[in-house]
């Protein structure tokens, strides 16, 4: 099982989500043929600002544990404000001393 995370935009969560699914493809083959197991991708792809696909259910479904959708957009958007607001203190910082 091979589990990859990311937080794109909003608008971007369904490519994302097959873009994973197609880039570890040749990986998964590859472990299963040499190992001869049954493996698979578990794209959990949560928006900035908590958006998920349809399909995020079932493939948490696929992961043992409880997961709950409210805490992985809690989460990501946490994740998002933090962000932001680094990047404005650092321009503020920035104007500030440009200014003396």
């Amino acid at each position: 099982m091979s589990i990859d995370v990311a937080m794109p935009a909003d608008r971007n969560v369904i490519k994302k989500e097959a873009e994973y699914i197609l880039k570890y493809k040749d990986l998964i083959m590859e472990i299963q043929s040499m190992w001869n197991v049954k493996a698979k991708v578990i794209p959990v792809i949560t928006g900035a600002s908590g958006s998920i696909s349809k399909s995020l259910r079932q493939c948490l479904s696929n992961v043992a544990g409880k997961h709950g959708m409210k805490e992985l957009q809690k989460a990501a958007i946490l994740d998002t404000a933090h962000i932001l607001r680094e990047v404005l203190m650092y321009k503020v910082t920035e104007q500030m001393s440009r200014a003396k």
